[in-house]
This record gives structure tokens, C-alpha cells and sequence, in this order.
């Protein structure tokens, strides 16, 4: 399995901000989802990713080659959170001005998409809600045939709806084998939908980064009574949370046993792992 990024010892000193040394892979052929909170350091991996930023140590390399390459633009598209185009641009402008930028852009499957998405190519951008503005950044992003996909937050700020049409449109882009999408969200149900590998950072150090399954696999939740968290397990529980009339935690599977008869498990989501594994963290 060829990794299309590879990320070794990465490293970024801000004033309040360090991104601690940082290494992950991402396969080939995959949608890998780039979890944490606001603020651990998903937007400015992606900057150093894409030579936005200039970092302090450690290699990048995308299809296996430096990410400076500047060869690599031609199979990268790009979407971040907020996609910055002239205000009083239509689609048809901001066309005219990408399009000179990518020999495999498609004036065909630009107009396709924006039918797809129901946007007027005459629309000024500044007139557009956030979810249009989003659905026109990804139609520009797939215009060119890119081999892979660098996501921002794409589902971030819209509705339900919003949100299940953009995982429908990356769920088609992935039709394709020969495609990759590393996707940075904090809205992990979206993940839970689409992913195939995950990659957890928290506070500028990666805390995970593997197989969504076996992430979720590994780990369960328990509740509770009083007096049913021997102290011997105290240790191997993790996020614990005590109130009045009992506890909750999450633990690894293989330490389950040795909770007496009450203890209720739980299926573990994405959202139960990151809050209980950021709590240990802090603690």
C-alpha cells in the first residue's frame, strides 16, 4: 500500500503554539479524517502541508515526492473552511481565473457540478449563503481531476442537509480507486459516515492516527453504580466521570473484565473517544 502523504517529525513554533513533533501516514485510495479540537493544530498541518507556512523541522512528502514539488499542484485540490474568492466574482469569473492554472481543468465537469449544486454561474459570490459558497469551492476543487483531496472543515456551519450532500459528492469522488481525500473536521459523526483511517491531534501531538475500526473497536463505554469501579480498574478506565449515583468511563476492551454484574457497556463513537481521551489528556 503506497501512503500518498507522509508526514515525519513535523514541527511549528507559534507564540502560544507548538506542533510537537508530529508523524502520520495517509494511504492511497482512502478517506482519511483529521479529528481535534479548535485550536490542536489541523489547519496549520494543512498550511505546512500545502507550503503555506514555512515549518521549523521535519519532512512532508506527498506521492512520494517533497511537498514543494511544484510537479504535485496539477493532482492537489484544495477546500478550506471559508474558500476566498473576489466578492463581486460570479462562478463563470472565478472560472476564467483557475482555469489557467491547471492543464487538466474541465470547463464540463465545472458547469456539471454547479448544475449538481443548483448554482446560478451568474451569482456574485458575496451573495451567496455559506452552503453555496462551500458547494462552489468544491466544484472548483474537483474541476481539475485531482488525485487528491485536502478538506478544511468542509462541513462545518452547514445544516444537516448541507452536510449529507457534501459526504454524497466525496462518496462519488472516491468512486474513482486511484483517489485520496484527508479530511479535517471536529464534526466526527461526518467521519463516522465516510472514513476509512483516523487521525487524532490534540493540543499539537498526534494521539492516534490508524483504522477507524480498530479506534472504535478497541474501546467501550461502562456506567455504573456506586461502588462499582473497583480501585484496582481505576487506572485502566479512562475520562472517568463521577456523580452521585455512580460513574461512566471508557476503557479498552481487553481490560472489560473484573467490573461486577451491574456495570452496563456501551458502544464507543468518535465524538465519546475524543471527548474522553482530550479529558485524560488534560488530566
Amino acid at each position: 500500500m503506497n501512503n500518498v502523504i507522509e508526514i515525519s517529525g513535523l514541527r511549528k513554533q507559534y507564540k502560544n503554539f507548538l506542533l510537537n513533533n508530529i508523524s502520520f501516514s495517509v494511504p492511497g485510495g482512502f478517506v482519511c479524517g483529521f479529528i481535534g479540537e479548535n485550536g490542536a493544530g489541523k489547519t496549520t498541518t494543512l498550511k505546512l502541508i500545502l507550503g503555506m507556512v514555512m515549518k521549523d523541522g521535519g519532512s512532508i512528502k506527498l506521492f512520494g515526492k517533497p511537498a514543494d514539488d511544484v510537479s504535485l499542484k496539477e493532482d492537489i485540490g484544495v477546500l478550506f473552511e471559508q474558500p476566498y474568492y473576489q466578492e463581486d466574482w460570479t462562478p463563470v469569473d472565478i472560472e476564467k481565473a483557475m482555469r489557467p492554472f491547471y492543464k487538466k481543468w474541465s470547463n464540463t465537469a465545472f458547469h456539471q457540478y454547479l448544475e449538481r449544486f443548483s448554482l446560478d454561474p451568474k451569482q456574485k459570490y458575496k451573495t451567496m449563503s455559506r452552503g453555496m459558497k462551500m458547494k462552489l469551492g468544491m466544484a472548483v476543487t474537483l474541476a481539475h481531476d485531482a488525485k487528491l483531496l485536502l478538506l478544511d472543515e468542509p462541513t462545518s456551519g452547514l445544516d444537516p442537509v448541507g452536510r449529507d450532500e457534501m459526504l454524497e459528492i466525496l462518496r462519488d469522488y472516491m468512486v474513482e480507486e486511484d483517489r485520496t481525500i484527508f479530511f479535517s473536521t471536529h464534526i466526527t459523526s461526518d467521519l463516522e459516515k465516510i472514513a476509512d483511517y483516523i487521525t487524532y491531534i490534540k493540543n499539537g501531538r498526534i494521539l492516534y492516527s490508524g483504522l477507524k475500526d480498530e479506534l472504535i473497536e478497541k474501546y467501550c463505554l461502562i456506567r455504573g453504580g456506586i461502588g462499582d469501579l473497583p480501585q484496582s480498574k481505576r487506572k485502566q478506565v479512562l475520562g472517568l466521570r463521577e456523580y452521585p449515583g455512580g460513574f461512566d468511563a471508557m476503557i479498552e476492551m481487553k481490560d472489560i473484565a473484573g467490573f461486577p454484574g451491574s456495570v452496563i457497556t456501551e458502544t464507543v463513537s468518535l465524538d465519546d473517544i475524543m471527548v474522553r481521551m482530550s479529558k485524560e489528556v488534560e488530566e
